[in-house]
């Protein structure tokens, strides 16, 4: 049997072991499963479709969940959300996003169109001397740095960049040896995301990456341009931290970056598949979030008829660099941490025991501070990818010959998890680049597909049901005429 190598629908349909199409099929640590599927987490819909979101832990280990819409930012309490808005509220945007930060005790937020927000308890409150910022991030060495800004003193400056006074996120006046601001202007092009990356801070334009470091003084920050890299963040919520380096989508591939220089991941693999299927016009609002206890990035992208839905989505394994899908409607997401679940606590969950959501006994959905993938949906609920596998599907890759004419008889996978149904359908074409003719199709039977069919290239679709996981698969081939 061939080992399925993942979603790859930009390589050579012949290459043995490549998904030629998947869905809610997803890669994990020894081989494929079907995705868990959305379950809504006990908690009220916003009032408005979200903007953002973040689980903020304080220094003594607490944490915070914050949501925002475009006028109001709330807090998690309970099975409810509390209004954290200053008095009065925001305006927002159309498309203005909040950008989260922690630093220290304090939770700080900020949408460039209203003054920054910081909030240690209860309500926020404006940042007296900050500028207004697209972007927040927390820097190691006791800074906040923000991008994208915009003042009284410089007016709208989307290249430039800016940092508080150390261990002072309410100082913001530029002096020497203090706050200090700066533009980015080696590329042309607003600033579109930061992050940070170790001791570094990562700021991305559209066309290029560069590298901030602490160096103290009256710069306070400098910044280095990474050379050779013509490439950069494709919108605001693009990247993300995987632990030593940072996984970005820009506007025509996927890329890792640990502080040298980018690697393409996506080349060959889904680089193509992510322009052709992608609304280029809204690739922008794209979003990726790191699911650490799964090594797992989500990518949720707007697919080519989308008007900036988030409605496609797919997965990438860290450290297998394997690649699935497994599409949802996601307006924010969010690595939601669980505030756990006693026997005398269901009743806050579930009227009776039948009523209980469909999630298996050993989910973390149910251990406190317990780490489970996220999202809010199209509904503005919050829901966790966390409940028993629906139905699910993998298309092989095609097996044949250009110059002989074959029957496959029988399509076999290996489960290491079997489904609950399983349905092959085949395929098959006489030439590489016709189009498929649907065959034969089969159900499961002692682990195998019984199918017969004829032409020089076969390909397999199964669907499934059920928490599948799937290592291999393989076609038998007959040459036609022979037994």
């Amino acid at each position: 049997m061939s080992p399925i190598i993942g979603f790859a629908p930009d390589a050579d349909p012949t290459t043995v072991g490549v998904l030629t199409a998947c869905a809610s099929f997803i890669p994990f640590e020894s081989g494929f499963k079907a995705a868990a599927s959305p379950v809504a987490v006990a908690v009220a819909a916003l009032a408005a479709p979200c903007r953002g979101s973040v689980v903020a832990t304080r220094l003594g280990g607490t944490r915070r969940i914050f949501a925002g819409t475009q006028q109001r930012l709330y807090e998690l309490a309970g099975s409810g959300w509390l209004d954290r808005s200053k008095a009065g509220a925001y305006t927002g945007s159309t498309e203005s996003r909040w950008s989260f930060c922690q630093f220290g005790d304090t939770s700080m937020a900020s949408n460039l169109v209203d003054p920054m927000q910081q909030s240690t308890a209860g309500a926020f409150a404006d940042v007296p001397t900050a500028p207004k910022a697209k972007i927040i991030v927390s820097a190691s060495n006791n800074f906040v740095l923000a991008f994208n800004t915009n003042d009284a003193t410089y007016g709208v400056s989307p290249d430039r960049w800016w940092n508080c006074a150390q261990s002072d996120q309410t100082n913001w006046t530029p002096v020497q040896g203090g706050p200090t601001t700066g533009r980015l202007v080696a590329v042309e092009g607003p600033i579109q995301a930061g992050l940070p990356l170790g001791d570094y801070v990562v700021a991305y334009k559209s066309r290029g990456v560069f590298l901030g470091s602490f160096v103290g003084g009256d710069a306070q920050w400098q910044w280095t341009l990474i050379t050779g890299a013509d490439v950069g963040a494709v919108g605001q919520e693009a990247v993300c931290d995987i632990g030593g380096a940072h996984f970005f989508v820009s506007e025509g591939d996927f890329w890792l970056f640990d502080g040298t220089r980018p690697v393409s991941i996506g080349e060959g693999v889904v680089r193509r598949y992510f322009s052709d299927n992608s609304n280029p016009v809204y690739r922008f609002m794209t979003q990726c979030t790191y699911d650490k206890l799964n090594g797992l990035v989500r990518v949720n992208f707007p697919s080519k008829t989308s008007n900036g839905v988030l409605d496609r989505t797919l997965v990438y394994h860290v450290k297998r660099q394997r690649w699935g899908v497994d599409d949802h409607v996601v307006q924010a997401p969010l690595n939601y941490i669980v505030p756990g679940v006693t026997i005398n606590g269901l009743d806050t969950i579930a009227a009776t025991i039948d009523t209980l959501p469909n999630v298996p006994v050993d989910s973390q959905f149910w251990m406190g501070g317990g780490q489970v993938p996220a999202y809010f949906n199209s509904s503005n609920q919050l829901v966790s990818l966390s409940g028993i596998a629906g139905a699910s599907s993998f298309t092989s890759n095609d097996f044949g010959d250009d110059d002989a004419v074959t029957m496959i008889d029988r399509f076999r996978t290996r489960f290491s998890k079997s489904p609950a149904t399983a349905q092959a359908t085949g395929f098959i074409k006489m030439n590489e680049g016709d189009p498929l003719v649907q065959g034969s199709s089969s159900g499961i039977f002692d682990g195998k597909f019984d199918l017969r069919q004829s032409g020089r290239f076969h390909r397999v679709r199964v669907d499934m049901t059920g928490d599948v996981q799937a290592t291999a698969f393989d076609a038998r081939a007959i040459p036609v005429g022979e037994r």
